[in-house]
């Protein structure tokens, strides 16, 4: 990334943009350098962009649909690489913080269901960012986890311990040909976290 003061300057201009001609009746303040860093030390973050205001639902709608896309609009501003999309992070009205806080405690319910049953956990459709969480939460479980699906339908599933994760084949003319993409590799229905009852949400 460029300077980050350089940088930041570029965002804010950006913000002003879509709170004078895009309307949005917003606040926000532009945090860049040591002091963005994420608290949880998920993030490599050098850009925070935090956000309040009248119109802060309209960002964490369709799970922070729009939030992402101000994300996305950013790097490119930046001209950031994939993966460095993250060193720009939005929030507004704590809401990655509330989905941090979901998403552990789904990973903890998910990892409580595959030891008392033996069966594979799957996990609803997250964006990209919210799967890597996942990912990290459920490291320490000893148990494996994989990504399934693909495109809106990518997900993640929480195997048991000496499970064998099926291999996923590539989707043609929009069918997917593969083992396991709907049932748990064992022959049941797919579990997901709406089975459980309480933060299948996440």
């Amino acid at each position: 990334m460029e300077d980050l003061a350089a940088s930041a300057q570029k965002i804010a201009a950006l913000m002003r943009l879509l709170t004078s001609t895009g309307g949005f009746r917003l606040k926000f303040r532009i945090t860049a350098g040591a002091g963005a860093a994420d608290p949880d030390g998920f993030e490599r973050r050098d850009i925070y962009v935090e956000c309040k205001g009248p119109d802060g639902e309209l960002l964490t709608d369709r799970d922070g649909e729009l939030l992402r896309a101000f994300e996305h609009i950013s790097a490119k501003i930046l001209s950031l690489e994939a993966d460095e999309h993250d060193r720009v992070s939005f929030d507004v009205n704590g809401f990655k913080a509330e989905r941090a806080q979901g998403l552990r405690e789904a990973a903890e319910d998910a990892i409580d269901h595959v030891q008392q049953t033996g069966e594979p956990f799957h996990f609803p459709a997250l964006n990209s960012r919210e799967r890597r969480m996942l990912h990290m939460f459920l490291v320490d479980s000893g148990l494996r986890t994989a990504s399934s699906g693909e495109g809106p339908r990518r997900h993640v599933v929480l195997y048991p311990a000496g499970f064998e994760i099926p291999v996923e084949r590539p989707s043609f003319g929009g069918r997917t040909a593969e083992r396991g993409g709907s049932r748990d590799g064992r022959g049941g229905p797919r579990r997901t976290g709406g089975d459980r009852g309480g933060r299948g949400r996440y």
